[in-house]
């Protein structure tokens, strides 16, 4: 089994409700917003090494280091291939930081987007910018339905219901 599967295997079967599932989150969210600190405090140093070493930079397990690469993945440079990766995989953590702010807004993961670091990293109008274009991307605009008396949309000239509304 991958490190991967074993992660997805331990946080996913737990139930969010229990006391167990609750306790086991907020530890997992703690430590994610810990590593987040370090990493935006110098977003230009580029944080590399095998899973196992960055687990004990960041002071954490090898499967809670999984889980953040896991999370982190989508919004890095040139992904990592956390499919197949093991614990003496290297990886690399270049960050997009536009890419992450808007996935950090996507994953409603207000502890993260809310970090003091992001002030000196992007503009409140650009964050502000992001939080919208993320907000209006899960938003569906449904078209004005065509009556059955209105031209038809084809360009033929005749009413809907004598055109394609048959």
């Amino acid at each position: 089994m991958s490190l991967l599967s074993d992660w997805r295997e331990s946080a996913y079967t737990i139930d969010m409700n229990s006391k167990e599932g609750k306790k086991f989150w907020a530890n997992y969210f703690e430590i994610e917003k810990g590593i987040y600190e370090k990493l935006l405090k110098d977003i230009d140093h580029v944080e590399s090494g095998t899973v196992e070493a960055l687990a004990g930079k960041f002071g954490t397990t090898l499967n809670i280091m999984v889980g953040f690469l896991d999370g982190i993945n989508d919004s890095l440079k040139t992904p990592n291939p956390i499919e197949e990766m093991d614990k003496d995989t290297v990886v690399s953590l270049d960050i997009d930081k536009e890419k992450l702010y808007y996935n950090m807004v996507e994953a409603k993961a207000d502890w993260l987007y809310e970090l003091e670091a992001w002030d000196n990293l992007l503009t409140p109008e650009r964050r502000k910018e992001l939080y919208k274009e993320q907000k209006k991307s899960g938003t569906i605009v449904k078209e004005k339905k065509v009556g059955r008396n209105d031209p038809c949309p084809c360009g033929s000239g005749k009413k809907y219901k004598f055109c394609c509304g048959k």
